[in-house]
């Protein structure tokens, strides 16, 4: 009887453990913040310029210890950003427009998607606020359809470099 009812208890004890550690995981996908909606007198955190005035997606980061939120005229500027060593290293959440849901002119914020798990087409002809800026896209097959349309090259968030930015697209050909 000691046997069944100490086999009960370890087998009760292993299953609070296990329900322990999905709350745990389920907290941490709840702590991600939600995008935050880009008003039309919001500057551009990198350039400074009003960002709701120009075509193409936009891009935000959230940080995670101060919660701060920097919003972005181009995907190209947030990319800048984020990749700078001082801030390369920073826990933060990134969104993206996913432009396969939105109008290149004029964005809205409820196509907003995780940046990390974006496709993003660098160096296509369409033209962001900086000029030439990433496509992000939540599929990659409308990456693919966007760049057999405008050119450029399908890449995930991890392989873009701030080489991308400086070698695929030129500077001077801002809105």
């Amino acid at each position: 009887m000691k046997t069944v009812h100490l086999k009960f208890l370890s087998a009760l004890l292993m299953f609070a453990v296990f329900l322990a550690g999905c709350s745990k995981e389920a907290e941490k996908v709840a702590d991600k913040p939600a995008p935050v909606h880009i008003e039309s007198g919001d500057d551009c955190h990198v350039c400074g310029m009003t960002i709701t005035r120009f075509p193409g997606p936009k891009g935000e980061v959230i940080t995670e210890k101060e919660q701060t939120v920097h919003k972005f005229c181009s995907t190209r500027d947030m990319f800048a950003w984020v990749l700078q060593p001082e801030n390369v290293m920073r826990k933060h959440t990134l969104y993206v427009h996913d432009m396969s849901q939105t109008e290149w002119a004029s964005p809205d914020d409820t196509a907003l998607i995780d940046a990390r798990e974006a496709f993003y087409v660098v160096g296509s002809e369409r033209k962001g606020a900086m000029g030439q800026t990433l496509a992000s896209f939540s599929t990659e097959a409308a990456a693919h359809d966007f760049m057999m349309e405008y050119g450029g090259e399908v890449l995930r968030h991890a392989d873009i470099t701030l080489e991308h930015l400086n070698t695929a697209m030129p500077k001077g050909d801002m809105h």
